[in-house]
């Protein structure tokens, strides 16, 4: 059984979502890649790598192996992270290309090609993109298209953090006004209604 609790994907964004592979949703920090275990959990529920692709890489690598990938996850979410926290809050501008040094070294690793296939939940074939599994670092490089495409993609203008005391979720505000303040109104939403709710009760004592 695993120790952690299920991975959140709140964020509205799958790049951010890494971000929040490190969180503290409910008081205690939770660090969902803080080993190689973690890391191949994390995949297969933000549906990134094919379970079966994960299980023969389990299979297949060295003891150690996947716990060094885990470190350099860990490594590229920290960078990152600064990253989305320097822009965020205005429009990107193709100034930042300079500081994505570390993100386009990552995409240039990649050995993915083309290939027909059944097209998925329908009949008819499709041409899909599919990778070589080579070593388990490979592992990283559908994490750095999902930042590269949120880097490409969302409006940094859109960013926020969360709200909650404590928390320190980010996401990203589809929201027609834009007035998204929490990163799920389960958590930090339903926290801070009752917090406002006990200190109004203790304005009319």
């Amino acid at each position: 059984m695993s120790r952690r609790p299920p991975a959140m994907f709140v964020a509205d964004s799958l790049g951010l979502d890494f971000l929040n592979s490190i969180a503290t949703p409910v008081d205690t920090p939770v660090d969902w890649i803080d080993d190689g275990d973690g890391l191949i959990d994390w995949l297969a529920q933000a549906r990134l790598v094919a379970v079966d692709e994960l299980d023969a890489m389990k299979a297949r690598a060295l003891p150690g192996e996947l716990d060094k990938v885990a470190d350099q996850a860990r490594a590229l979410r920290e960078w990152f992270r600064g990253f989305v926290v320097e822009h965020a809050g205005r429009p990107l501008t193709v100034k930042a290309l300079q500081e994505l040094g570390p993100l386009n070294s990552l995409l240039a690793r990649d050995d993915s090609f083309r290939q027909i296939a059944r097209r998925q939940g329908e009949g008819g074939l499709a041409l899909q993109r599919m990778r070589h599994w080579r070593s388990p670092e490979s592992l990283l490089l559908p994490v750095g298209e999902a930042l590269a495409k949120f880097v490409c993609d969302e409006d940094f203008s859109h960013v926020k953090a969360c709200e909650g005391h404590n928390c320190t979720m980010l996401f990203a505000d589809h929201t027609r006004r834009r007035a998204r303040r929490w990163c799920s109104m389960a958590i930090c939403g339903n926290r801070a209604k009752q917090a406002a709710h006990r200190s109004r009760l203790k304005s009319r004592h």
